[in-house]
């Protein structure tokens, strides 16, 4: 198994040397990127410097060329937190890359904005992360605004079968499903577990772990980043944690939201995938992947098609109209016509 390099004993320091290390040492850095998501954020902030005790930390927020023009507003009710203001649209990997180069903690916490921590979240994944010296990547459970779980905050590695019948419903009925198994989620055990995949939303990991594997890869402008991490960290031997009694609040894909009208971020979220399994399975994997989601996009459209014979109020009819255009979008992107024309958020 990878072993990380060992670091200088305390002991083995001279007496300047120590004083410099205790004055220098940072046991955490949160790394926070923002979009358009400067009320979020506040409110992200505000439950991170509620929550957090007895852990010395630094915040680093990393602006993506944001509209909203005032993020080092943020000095007036955060005058401790490190605001860097990117003039170009990095992606959400390119950022967080950036903020951790201006880091310095051991250990870094990468944090979307539009997330909420719930009382000791962090101190108790920072614990664990300690006491598991095989341990890569950290995850927490997710909460929606309701407070209800959020299943994709643990996944399995994508696959052409478990992309062909990803639906919420068969997750929540079969939570111990091979092709998914979110049942850790839904455990009383305190115990943390062994995952494939843990949520970008909210990641922790040693810095010299986060170093080793090269950071995040950068070809991703959005989604499967955190796939990509959770891979790479795996592939050096360690393994990804989830931390059940640890919670954040995850209002989730505010962002993005902003231009569902394109359906940016849904067709992002399938070149992402078919990225990913380029990468780890192989162009012919990839193809594949792309034609059997054209066949399912096909298929929901024909659905769709029908349900509108049916007597439906405005609602309803307006819910169909939105689905079937997205699933149009998905068709065309898998026969090869590139929808994706804006360049909206980095956050998840």
């Amino acid at each position: 198994m990878w072993q990380l390099p060992q670091p200088k004993l305390l002991g083995d320091l001279s007496a300047s040397e120590l004083s410099q290390h205790l004055n220098d040492t940072m046991e955490l850095s949160i790394i926070i990127v923002n979009w358009n998501s400067l009320s979020l954020l506040r409110t992200c902030l505000a439950s991170i410097y509620k929550h957090i005790r007895g852990v010395s930390f630094e915040v680093i927020v990393v602006d993506n060329a944001s509209r909203e023009d005032d993020i080092h507003s943020l000095k007036d009710g955060f005058p401790d937190v490190l605001t860097i203001k990117s003039q170009v649209n990095l992606g959400f990997a390119g950022a967080n890359n950036l903020g951790f180069k201006r880091s310095s903690g051991d250990y870094i916490l990468f944090l979307n904005p539009d997330t909420e921590i719930v009382g000791d979240a962090v101190q108790g994944m920072l614990e664990q992360s300690r006491a598991l010296p095989d341990a890569g990547v950290v995850g927490c459970k997710l909460l929606n605004t309701d407070h209800s779980v959020q299943t994709a905050c643990i996944q399995k590695f994508p696959t052409i079968p478990n992309q062909l019948i990803d639906f919420e419903y068969l997750r929540l009925r079969w939570p111990n499903c091979s092709l998914w198994d979110i049942s850790p989620l839904f455990s009383k055990s305190d115990k943390p577990v062994p995952v494939e995949i843990v949520s970008g939303a909210c990641m922790l990991l040693k810095r010299e772990v986060f170093q080793h594997v090269g950071m995040f890869t950068e070809d991703y402008f959005m989604y499967a980043e955190d796939w990509d991490l959770c891979d790479k960290v795996a592939s050096f031997g360690l393994l990804n944690y989830y931390v059940g009694n640890s919670e954040v609040i995850h209002h989730g894909g505010q962002s993005s939201n902003q231009v569902n009208v394109s359906h940016w971020s849904v067709i992002m979220r399938f070149k992402a995938v078919q990225k990913f399994c380029a990468k780890r399975r192989g162009p012919v994997y990839a193809w594949f992947f792309r034609v059997a989601m054209g066949g399912v996009a096909l298929g929901r459209l024909i659905v769709l098609s029908l349900s509108k014979l049916l007597r439906l109020d405005d609602s309803r009819k307006q819910a169909i109209r939105y689905a079937s255009s997205k699933w149009f979008a998905v068709l065309k992107w898998s026969c090869g016509l590139d929808v994706s024309r804006l360049k909206p958020a980095p956050n998840r």
